[in-house]
């Protein structure tokens, strides 16, 4: 264990809040500018391109008639890109965020998340203040390659924060700590769409990118000061915290007996199978949603700019009060026996699916009746924020040591969703009418449904044989072992007699 230096020591009473909760409010954080900086260009691209439905017919299988509030706003910019290249620029960044998804895992695994997660975020930023830039060039594929670029620094991320968490949240406090983390993707979300709504009113789309790209690089530095990679190598950690976590987690080294990364043990795992069709699930209703729902609020629901920017918002209002609550609950069920970890994972993820699955569906049955559009997506963002009590959690309870490769796995294979369905709504969506977007809510009804049902069968939150890779005789000569005398291969016979 690395001796924690005598300045530390003395530095480390000046901080009331215990180090890991320090850790998991800047892994929010991390999490929050992350998903500002993905989610802003859904709010800019409706005044960037002229929309289909500036003229046309009204009602059931058309669009509604435009927002009293600002009804200049129904024309859109000036950009002439179809539905499909709208849709080819949003999942643009996921191309990039699956690419980085394993090489951050174990990069996080083996020198610790605090680079890994902080590099990333730090490059996302830059290009996300070069956005503007690329989208004045007029030439819609400098927009892509700058969203691409900015979704291979995203894509350390959540592989780096669940090595974190691993290291620095023991498993009775996994629940609050990991809810309140990953409720950051709520949060930004949020914040992503109301406030781009209300700088671009004000100050006009460019500012957007400037605002959300300067607080992450704000963010980065604050992280450096005051985040470590696990307790051992924190120079400020008050010692009877660090005596906590080495008794509740252990120490991690790193550098010396970490073993390679059982792979086949890992990708030939049914609870692991299990996962990764959890988070393909969340991800195509998620990506749809972050991606398309200002689109649908503009396009379909003829909002304005700024009404778009609040409505758009509420949902994950909702996603992170339950998120939050939701972990809170997972934690009493699990610490009171009220039901085990696995079944409580199964439980939070069936009410994070097949809810949202349901009212989706029924705010496209709405019509135009705004009110009722916006409750229903409420709902159904509300009820999804239980993934992060449920699967979103099962990385840590199936392998502690292996927390970053597993959520590199199931999130990279997740993102590919990204790609997918923002472009998919692209095609599907050629007139942006509500008939058509129907269509788009009952294929996500579908893959939300059976890719829960599937988790809930097979899922386990259970640390699986995989996690401790040396216990697994892969370097021993049978043969040798064999011909050893009973007592030298079992020294507790020694004692027996």
């Amino acid at each position: 264990m690395t001796q924690q230096p005598q300045w530390g020591i003395s530095f480390s009473r000046y901080f009331i809040i215990p180090q890991r909760v320090i850790l998991s409010i800047m892994g929010f954080l991390a999490i929050l500018n992350a998903y500002t900086m993905r989610v802003c260009l859904s709010q800019v691209i409706t005044v960037l391109v002229m929309k289909k439905n500036s003229t046309g017919e009204e009602g059931d299988k058309g669009y509604c008639p435009a927002d009293d509030l600002d009804s200049s706003s129904s024309t859109g910019g000036t950009y002439q890109w179809s539905e499909q290249l709208q849709g080819l620029i949003l999942s643009s960044f996921y191309i990039g965020y699956i690419v980085t998804h394993i090489p951050g895992g174990l990069l996080a695994e083996k020198f610790g998340g605090k680079w890994t997660l902080g590099l990333g975020i730090l490059s996302t930023a830059a290009f996300t203040l070069l956005t503007p830039l690329a989208i004045n060039k007029g030439d819609s594929d400098w927009l892509i390659v700058t969203r691409v670029l900015m979704g291979l620094g995203e894509g350390t991320t959540f592989p780096a924060l669940s090595v974190l968490l691993a290291s620095w949240v023991p498993a009775k406090e996994r629940g609050k700590l990991g809810a309140l983390v990953l409720g950051g993707g709520q949060v930004g979300t949020i914040l992503g769409n109301s406030l781009s709504g209300v700088i671009i009113e004000a100050y006009g789309w460019e500012v957007v990118f400037y605002f959300f790209g300067g607080l992450g690089v704000v963010w980065f530095l604050i992280f450096c000061v005051l985040c470590f990679s696990d307790p051992s190598s924190h120079p400020f950690i008050k010692p009877t915290e660090r005596e906590y976590l080495m008794k509740e987690i252990g120490n991690i080294d790193r550098h010396k007996n970490l073993p390679p990364t059982p792979w086949k043990a890992i990708l030939t795992n049914l609870p692991m199978f299990a996962l990764v069709s959890a988070q393909i699930g969340h991800d195509w209703g998620f990506y749809i949603m972050v991606t398309d729902l200002p689109k649908y609020m503009s396009d379909v629901m003829q909002f304005s700019i700024t009404a778009n920017g609040l409505y758009s918002s509420l949902p994950y209002v909702m996603m992170w009060i339950v998120s939050i609550g939701s972990g809170f609950v997972g934690d009493y069920l699990i610490t009171r026996k009220i039901m085990n970890t696995t079944n409580t994972r199964k439980v939070m993820t069936g009410l994070a699916a097949f809810g949202p699955a349901i009212f989706m569906v029924a705010a496209s049955y709405a019509g135009c009746d705004r009110v009722v559009v916006v409750v229903l997506f409420t709902i159904c963002m509300g009820l999804m924020g239980a993934y992060y009590a449920g699967m979103k959690l099962s990385p840590l309870d199936m392998s502690p040591n292996y927390a970053g490769t597993l959520m590199a796995i199931t999130n990279g294979i997740g993102a590919i969703t990204g790609v997918i369905s923002p472009y998919l709504v692209g095609v599907m969506t050629p007139n942006a009418t509500l008939l058509e977007w129907r269509t788009v809510f009952w294929v996500a009804f579908a893959v939300l449904f059976v890719t829960a049902i599937i988790y809930c069968i097979w899922a386990s939150g259970e640390v699986q044989p995989f996690n401790n890779s040396t216990i697994v005789p892969r370097f021993v000569d049978f043969e040798v072992e064999e011909r050893k005398p009973e007592r030298e291969k079992n020294p507790a016979a020694q004692h027996s007699t």
